[in-house]
This record gives structure tokens, C-alpha cells and sequence, in this order.
């Protein structure tokens, strides 16, 4: 092909292509990562005023697994999800939302053969990979210890 085809097809492929809005993407998953993480504080500073530090530390992460689950279970999570891109992901309230997606798309199939089975789809390889990693951390804080 002739290098005027192939800047024809370029032309062709950059007047199609949507234009990037990175800076507005960046922002919102900014501002509601921001508030995800607002509300986690929020959520701390109340739980340590009732309980011990460990204790409202654990009430935090489970207040925020329950609220992203539910969330998703009424379609709210999606909804804002699609806005805010990124931000949704923070680690916690995200892998909520993935496990709570595969139960509710298996939930037609029974409980043992569709969720049982599906809901591990999206978190056995991120446990697989988090225990793994925990173990290898171990080891090598073990040998370091041994060494220094």
C-alpha cells in the first residue's frame, strides 16, 4: 500500500475516533474516590468514639463492603460507577461491587451452581494472588530478620 493510502486511513481513523476527555475523567474519579474515602473517615471517627481503635478499624471496612453491595444490589452503584469511572474502584467498595455483580448475575442459576460456584469468578484469583503475595512478604521479612 502507497503512503498516501495509508495516510488516508489514519485521517479516516483519527476523524472517528471520540475525543479524550482525560481531564474531566481524572477530576470525577478524583472527586468520588475523594468521597468514598470521606466517608470511610467519617465512618472511623464515629465507630473510634463507641469502640476501640481495632474494633472501628474492622467497622469501617465492613460498613463499606455492606454499603457497596447494597448499593449494587439496587443499581444505584452502577449508575454512579458509569460518572464517576475510577473513583468507584477504590480497592474496598470495587471488589465489593465484582463480587456482588457475580452473585446477582448467577443468582438465576441456584444458590450452590450459580452463586456458590460464579461468585469466586472476579475474587479466587485476587485472594489466589493476595494470599501468595502475603506469603512471599513473610518469607522475606522472615529471612531479613534472620540476616539483620
Amino acid at each position: 500500500m502507497d503512503i498516501s493510502g495509508q495516510s488516508g486511513k489514519k485521517r479516516l481513523i483519527k476523524a472517528h475516533t471520540p475525543k479524550s476527555r482525560h481531564i474531566k475523567n481524572l477530576s470525577l474519579a478524583f472527586i468520588f474516590g475523594g468521597i468514598i474515602c470521606a466517608l470511610g473517615e467519617g465512618l472511623l471517627l464515629l465507630f473510634k468514639s463507641i469502640f476501640d481503635e481495632k474494633t472501628a478499624l474492622t467497622l469501617v471496612s465492613l460498613s463499606l463492603i455492606f454499603l457497596a453491595s447494597l448499593l449494587t444490589a439496587l443499581g444505584v452503584f452502577d449508575r454512579v460507577a458509569r460518572h464517576a469511572g475510577a473513583g468507584t474502584l477504590v480497592p474496598i467498595t470495587g471488589f465489593s461491587n465484582a463480587v456482588t455483580s457475580q452473585a446477582i448475575d448467577a443468582k438465576s442459576e441456584g444458590f450452590v451452581l450459580g452463586v456458590g460456584a460464579k461468585i469466586f469468578t472476579i475474587a479466587g484469583p485476587v485472594i489466589l494472588f493476595g494470599i501468595s503475595a502475603g506469603i512471599i512478604y513473610g518469607v522475606i521479612y522472615y529471612l531479613a530478620g534472620l540476616l539483620f
